[in-house]
């Protein structure tokens, strides 16, 4: 552990997934609530695009990314509320048009190389300083909107309707909500890859929700059971030479099912 911890690309490895899991819990949280959770996987299919973009004008695919999911994000909203289309149906459209470009664009820039297969199944090892700043910045900013809009979050999470009737700017908070997690995923696709993005957005929250008992205690484990599975995720890729997203994912699971084990068994006693 000591030598693992001794490397400095391990180091900001850990930081930078450690950031980003927090953050995609906290996210994720409010997403599995509104039933809006699916938004991260067609954002992350969308990310293909943005990667394919900056292979092919050889610019930063983290940079390139961010304002294409954004505009996506956004597209999915207008979608909704122009067009009357339900959420998952402009999910499942963006996504597709997402995938098809970036498939086009790959095979445009040369077709698939070992640094879009990183982005593809993630490669934490490989997160740089500019980066692990960018992770910074996410967190302070999804945890300081946690923080000043706790209220209006929760009243827009459980019942929209009624927020509204009270004055809430429930569109407001779902199209910045909708923001946010667009670059959460962005930075999440580094960590465990962009096909596994959306399982860093549900999984924590959705393990939290089986064990909490307040609305806080969630969001606490959810955090918790992202930055423990980035942690025991990278160090079982560093020692058994297996992928990490893979590895991260496959124990966010382990602790899902623990979840679910020790909620039935609180049931019965």
């Amino acid at each position: 552990m000591v030598e693992f911890l001794s490397y400095g690309f391990v180091q900001r490895g850990l930081l930078a997934g450690s950031l980003v899991a927090v953050s995609c819990a906290l996210l994720g949280v409010f997403l599995v609530l509104k039933r809006l959770s699916l938004i991260g996987d067609g954002m992350s299919h969308v990310c293909l695009t943005g990667v394919a973009v900056a292979l092919l004008t050889s610019t930063g695919p983290v940079y390139m990314s961010i304002p294409v999911v954004m505009l996506s994000s956004l597209g999915i909203m207008k979608l909704t509320q122009k067009f009357k289309i339900y959420g998952d149906a402009a999910i499942g459209i963006v996504s597709a048009a997402g995938l098809s470009v970036g498939l086009l664009l790959t095979a445009l820039a040369g077709g698939f190389n070992t640094d879009l297969l990183g982005y593809l199944f993630g490669s934490i090892l490989t997160v740089t300083t500019g980066e692990t700043w960018l992770c910074v910045g996410l967190l302070v900013t999804v945890a300081g909107g946690v923080l000043a809009f706790y209220r209006l979050l929760v009243a827009t999470c459980f019942d929209e309707a009624f927020a509204h009737t009270r004055g809430i700017p429930t569109q407001l908070v779902n199209t910045i909500l909708v923001l946010i997690t667009s670059v959460a995923v962005v930075l999440s696709f580094k960590v465990v890859g962009i096909f596994l993005i959306s399982a860093l957005i549900i999984i924590p929250p959705v393990s939290a929700l089986l064990v909490s008992r307040t609305f806080k205690q969630v969001l606490w484990l959810a955090s918790g059971f992202g930055v423990g599975s980035v942690w025991a995720g990278v160090y079982a890729s560093f020692v058994l030479n297996i992928p990490s997203g893979a590895a991260i994912i496959l124990i966010n699971l382990c602790f899902l099912f623990a979840c679910y084990v020790g909620s039935k068994k609180v049931r019965r006693d």
